[in-house]
């Protein structure tokens, strides 16, 4: 406790309260500075149970009694609290009544001088943040399997406390499973440990509340070097090993950048088919879809994306769901970063051309207030309100910035970005004016050509970004035009060298209502209804149905019905629900997929489909 005290005094001082729209807490009252779990895992009753220590600080010499907590569908069954002398006595609390987007507050009595507040209590089977999986649902189908999503605000879900990410904690969490059961967490572990059916984590490092997770399954390892390997069934070890070989590489090219790794390991947890992402950054481990298991290592720029999260997101973090784009946009310009440094700059080049490519597409749809860097989202739910806006607008930020003041200065401003607010969570205000202050003043003459309010706070895209342009691509959509002008048979196009990449702009280039007759010539040549790689596949199936082509319906329904990432299921159904033929084919697939879709993803879905369904709208993240 003493350490993340000395390493938030030392960052920035006392801790600064800030106002966040999605959490009942009052962090100038009380602060909680860590968490003391003890959790039993229950697959029959799809439950977790057992108590939370907090340990509670105040704040600013408040006299405050009451203590507000964050929860969601949680059954509260005992509150306690302790003081220097360890005796916890029952204390007086309420649970409030519940809002659709932030829950229950949980208002617990708490006297002077008090030091720990427990809390025992157990998760509802529908917790939005839990995703129970039949062992038929797994790789395996023998096990059941449990996953945690946190982000954003889910936590709540399945742990009482305070659920924003400006307040900062560390946790020991001890975890009950069944005994032919591997638990594995977010936090310091021993990955070749034995199952016995109990395991302790330890996280000594301050993080939000959304980067708490657990996974519990029959759960293999193996190393991928000294500080990295890969967490899966049995079944996907070796197929996983093989594609995040280079985790280990990716991990030094990082540092080079960037600095030291903090946060001891960086193992990878492929989690079942049903994951709604296609990673979630968890310090230590980072959770990731089977989808990107393709065979030729192509969809690894996931990986680098939740990487990078360890100093843009984890070690220096968005202090609301408003600051969002401080996470991701920094994140995927370092991913691109990464990606050039690891595979070189024609591989960057053609995943910024597709980046920018899918934000314009999805801006055409969007509102202008959701297409700002600096996103109001009060009385919004901040999942439904994500878009490829932060990540994507917040790269190309970036990029302006490395293309006005040069690649290496850049690189100078973030190596002091994340030390100076490093393990604090920090906002757009305090952000713009570190900028300022480390970069634009620097060279005012430079700094005049950053139109820095447009860039964070009007909608679109301002004149000067970069034009992004890619050679190789350049070159797929120039054959993509002469085949569609009859200039060139399609057994001509040099294909057998492209990249998943290639491939992919290549069907992106192509006109919408293509017809059926070309939608079979290029199936019969190069047999994209069978296409392994995920991402080809569902532009593949979004051609299909835009098309009518019934021959890939097939594939069609046993993609809807086995792969859960949201970025491909979600625009499948949106095509599908356009003609009423369309809606009862989806109505008929989801009848039957819906139970193994993770509860957010039912709740997208739903939506959809113009149903009802339990649970909180999902984002369109990575």
């Amino acid at each position: 406790m003493t350490r993340v005290h000395d390493q938030l005094t030392h960052a920035g001082g006392a801790v600064r309260t800030r106002t966040d729209p999605h959490s009942y807490s009052e962090p100038d009252k009380f602060l909680i500075r860590h968490l003391d779990l003890e959790l039993q895992v229950l697959f029959d009753k799809r439950e977790l149970e057992g108590t939370v220590v907090l340990t509670v600080k105040r704040q600013n010499g408040s006299q405050s009694r009451s203590l507000v907590l964050d929860t969601r569908d949680l059954n509260i069954h005992r509150v306690e609290t302790a003081g220097s002398s360890g005796t916890f006595r029952d204390t007086a609390y309420e649970l409030g009544t519940s809002d659709p987007i932030k829950g229950a507050p949980l208002t617990i009595d708490v006297p002077p001088d008090i030091r720990w507040v427990k809390v025992t209590y157990s998760t509802s089977p529908q917790a939005s943040a839990l995703h129970w999986v039949d062992p038929i649902q797994t790789v395996g189908k023998r096990f059941p399997f449990l996953s945690t999503q946190s982000q954003e605000i889910h936590a709540r879900s399945w742990i009482p406390l305070q659920d924003t990410p400006s307040v900062r904690l560390t946790y020991v969490a001890q975890i009950k499973t069944p005994a032919n059961l591997s638990a594995v967490m977010s936090a310091d572990s021993n990955p070749l440990g034995d199952r016995g059916g109990s395991y302790r984590f330890e996280m000594n490092h301050p993080i939000p509340s959304y980067l708490i997770a657990l996974a519990v399954g029959d759960i293999g390892f193996a190393p991928t070097g000294p500080r990295t390997g890969v967490y899966a069934e049995p079944a996907l070890i070796e197929a996983a090993t093989y594609e995040f070989a280079e985790a280990e590489k990716m991990l030094e090219q990082a540092e080079q950048l960037y600095g030291t790794y903090l946060w001891g390991r960086f193992d990878i947890l492929v989690l079942p088919p049903s994951f709604p992402f296609g990673g979630m950054e968890n310090p230590s481990v980072i959770f990731v879809t089977p989808t990107l298991i393709v065979g030729d290592r192509s969809a690894v720029s996931v990986i680098s994306h939740e990487l990078a999260h360890a100093w843009s997101g984890n070690l220096v973090t968005n202090a609301t769901w408003s600051d969002f784009w401080l996470n991701e946009g920094f994140t995927t310009y370092i991913e691109r970063r990464l990606q050039e440094r690891l595979y070189g700059r024609d591989r960057s080049e053609m995943e910024d051309v597709l980046g920018r490519q899918r934000l314009e597409e999805e801006m055409q749809s969007l509102p202008p207030q959701d297409q700002i860097l600096h996103i109001k989202l009060d009385g919004r739910d901040p999942d439904a309100a994500t878009s490829l806006v932060p990540y994507i607008k917040g790269a190309l930020f970036l990029k302006a910035l490395e293309e006005i003041f040069g690649r290496q200065r850049l690189d100078t401003y973030l190596r002091a970005y994340f030390k100076h607010f490093a393990f604090q969570s920090v906002t757009t205000e305090q952000a713009i004016a570190f900028l300022k202050d480390n970069l634009l003043c620097q060279s005012p003459e430079l700094a005049a050509l950053v139109p820095l309010h447009e860039w964070i706070f009007e909608p679109g895209l301002p004149k000067s970004a970069p034009d992004v342009v890619s050679r190789s691509l350049t070159l797929v959509k120039q054959q993509a035009q002469q085949w569609l002008q009859g200039e060139l048979p399609l057994e001509c196009l040099q294909t057998k060298n492209w990249s998943a990449h290639e491939w992919l702009y290549f069907l992106c280039s192509l006109p919408e209502d293509l017809g059926l007759e070309k939608m079979r010539q290029l199936d019969d040549l190069y047999h994209l209804t069978r296409a392994k790689n995920a991402e080809i596949l569902k532009q593949w199936l979004l051609m299909a149905i835009r098309n009518r082509y019934s021959f890939a319906y097939p594939r069609l329904e046993a993609f809807l019905t086995t792969v859960g990432r949201r970025i491909f299921i979600k625009p499948l159904f949106e095509e599908l629900v356009n003609t009423e033929e369309g809606k009862r084919y989806a109505q008929a697939i989801y009848s039957r997929a819906r139970s193994s879709y993770h509860p957010l993803n039912q709740a997208t879905v739903d939506k959809i489909m113009g149903q009802s369904g339990p649970g909180p709208a999902q984002p369109a993240v990575m």
